[in-house]
């Protein structure tokens, strides 16, 4: 059966996947059209959108390579029987990682001070005084696994307190896993030293934080987003950032990927950026391809589902 491969995912995978089925990838003038020729395709970031789904009349699943699937019209897919499947907890090492990173970068001047050491300039502009993260407040907006594993690695590498807002999380669940469940983001916000948003984009967290929930946020602390652009209001957080509050903040995911270069946040010092990379480790990229494929290839031989949206 014909499977469109519409992004880079791993050669493993696509080992996997071209072992038992004809692949037409990324890198195939023929792509385009997949709409009238799939029976089966894989996407991470292209968008499939309900035009297409309703040409689409061999298509039997979409593969999600990843979490979010903000980038699939998954109502039109339902609508026509199409199973749309992703790869939950198959990244989260790789994104839980990177949040420690970004937060550590945010506290210590990191990116400031490999810049002002490069440009020799250290002299004239010396490197602000971080500030450890041993003992900080850790607050997690969205405990599904890529939360509860950032919230495992800062109890082990800070001793950090934990809390955590999920309204689709029991609290028992929230406990168990090691941390304090809040009732309110207001809460979440407000209580904590360092944020981290785990949340996906859809009509309700479109817009989630903005001016009024930063202004809730206390002196010094972090904002880290790895989730969605989206989800934060950029204009906001830029405005908030040139306030101090949050003291500093660091974004993997943007409204535009990639950003364009005259964005406000971009020209602040005390916002880190990186290019939508939470994933992006040779481990997860293989793991993420691998658990994709395999439910491409289940559904082709007509198994259900392990993961459906």
């Amino acid at each position: 059966m014909p499977v469109f491969v519409l992004d880079p995912i791993s050669p493993l995978a696509l080992e996997r996947l071209s072992a038992a089925h004809d692949v037409v990838d990324w890198r195939n003038r023929r792509l385009s059209e997949w709409p009238e020729a799939a029976d089966a395709i894989v996407t991470r970031t292209s968008p499939v959108n309900a035009a297409d789904i309703a040409r689409a009349r061999r298509l039997k699943i979409i593969g999600k390579h990843g979490v979010g699937y903000d980038n699939i019209a998954v109502e039109a897919a339902r609508a026509r029987g199409i199973p749309v499947v992703n790869t939950p907890g198959a990244n989260a090492d790789a994104v839980a990682e990177l949040v420690l990173g970004l937060a550590l970068a945010c506290a210590r001047h990191i990116v400031a001070a490999d810049r002002v050491l490069r440009a020799g300039e250290l002299a004239r502009m010396p490197v602000p005084t971080g500030r450890e993260l041993a003992g900080r407040r850790l607050g997690i907006a969205g405990f599904g696994q890529v939360g509860r594993r950032v919230a495992d690695l800062f109890a082990h590498a800070f001793r950090t307190p934990i809390a955590a807002y999920d309204p689709g999380v029991a609290a028992d669940s929230i406990r168990t896993a090691g941390a304090t469940p809040v009732d309110s983001l207001d809460a979440l916000l407000g209580e904590s030293d360092i944020v981290s948003l785990h949340l996906p984009l859809t009509s309700a967290t479109r817009g989630l934080i903005g001016a009024r929930e930063l202004a809730l946020m206390p002196a010094g602390s972090l904002l880290v987003n790895t989730a969605r652009g989206g989800i934060v209001d950029e204009a906001a957080l830029a405005a908030a950032l040139l306030r101090g509050r949050p003291a500093a903040a660091a974004s993997d995911v943007f409204v535009t990927e990639p950003p364009p270069a005259d964005h406000p946040l971009l020209a602040l010092p005390n916002f880190i950026a990186t290019p939508h990379i939470g994933a992006a480790t040779a481990e997860s990229l293989d793991r993420v391809g691998l658990l994709v494929v395999e439910q491409v290839l289940d559904v082709l031989a007509g198994l259900p589902p392990r993961f459906p949206v």
